[in-house]
């Protein structure tokens, strides 16, 4: 019995000192992967609600602003969904004198957890068409509304046309940004693009898409690649995009764009947008719906640097009832195009050309 005891000199089993690091490690690293909880708007603590706000099914708030013409005086009623980044103040930009001809209303929205609107710990595909369903209802739009989306708001579209397709009259989606795993996509060329994406790109997508809890963290480590368009430090092929881009930079617009986006949390809008965008489609994929009893157009710049314009054709072509406009010599983003709202809202509304 000594001589047992003295053979462990009283200290720890090996095993179990490994274990006990193992164990502090793993606790450090749940506590470093963790987000930050949301500020919400109106909380204490959180930023100020400035803006108007209707309430959704599960309690949380929308925010939104109004653009044409009022409301009641309509004759068509249209709901925006903003790209990443953006925010309810964000539009196709169409000109007020020609939503006032065609009696236009149009309403944007922040999408949840950007700007004003609460955030969605439970946010999916089916989540934001509901926002956009119940969005319409307390506004009183109507059993049928236009829908017009953008860039990676295009996930709203998608979904509106598997879970509400009875809820709108047609869509216009703009530059609708890709999910480079879709199993519809050919994978040969899905591969190759995907790699033509600068390094940092790839990888966020990489860890949205297999890792999405661990995009918070990633996001904040310096020494990782992390994404060039939250950044804004990636250059675009597109002459006006990247004219765009640098004004933006050097006159702080696009950093004050990002701090009204995140304003509750920076987890809540980009990070959540990311995961339901560029993670699994559980639910359906665009290549799997069926037809929807409206007109759906789809516009795309052939000198997009986020959006493949390869991959956008090849879904309309598998798709077949998209309408689809290729716009040569345009970039990503179709709003900052003069003319390019007007002509949009014309497509989509023709019964008012």
């Amino acid at each position: 019995m000594a001589a047992a005891s003295t053979g462990n000199n009283g200290s720890p089993p090996v095993a179990l000192l490994v274990l006990m690091a193992a164990a502090m490690v793993a606790g450090w690293f749940v506590n470093a992967v963790r987000p930050p909880p949301p500020t919400p708007c109106g909380a204490e603590g959180g930023p100020p609600v400035t803006a108007a706000r209707v309430r959704v099914r599960d309690g949380r708030f929308l925010a939104y602003a109004e653009s044409g013409v009022r409301r009641e005086a309509a004759r068509f009623k249209v709901v925006y969904s903003h790209g990443f980044s953006g925010g309810r103040m964000d539009s196709p930009r169409a000109s007020q004198a020609l939503l006032e001809e065609l009696g236009v209303y149009m309403v944007a929205f922040d999408r949840a957890g950007y700007g004003e609107s609460d955030p969605d710990p439970r946010r999916s595909l089916r989540s934001a068409a509901m926002d956009i369903q119940d969005l319409a209802d307390a506004l009183q739009l109507g059993p049928k509304f236009h829908l017009i989306c953008s860039s990676l708001g295009c996930h709203a579209a998608w979904a509106s046309f598997k879970y509400i397709p009875h809820r709108l009259a047609g869509a216009a989606m703009m530059a609708p940004v890709i999910n480079y795993r879709w199993p519809g996509l050919p994978r040969g060329l899905a591969r190759q693009l995907y790699r033509r994406q600068p390094v940092g790109d790839q990888w966020s997508l990489r860890v949205a898409y297999y890792a999405p809890w661990l995009l918070h963290w990633w996001m904040n480590q310096t020494w990782l690649p992390t994404s060039t368009v939250i950044s804004g430090s990636g250059s675009f092929p597109n002459a006006l995009d990247e004219k765009n881009r640098l004004m933006a930079l050097s006159t702080g617009l696009f950093q004050k764009k990002a701090r009204m986006a995140t304003q509750q949390g920076v987890q809540d809008s980009f990070y959540r947008d990311m995961a339901v965008m560029f993670g699994r489609w559980p639910e359906f994929e665009p290549a799997e719906l069926e037809e929807p009893p409206f007109p759906v157009h789809l516009f795309q710049g052939d000198e997009d640097g986020v959006v493949p314009v390869q991959l956008q054709r090849h879904i309309c072509r598998r798709l077949g009832w998209i309408s689809y406009h290729e716009l040569a010599g345009v970039g990503h983003f179709l709003s900052a195009v003069p003319g390019l709202g007007d002509r949009i809202v014309t497509t989509l509304l023709p019964a008012a050309a």
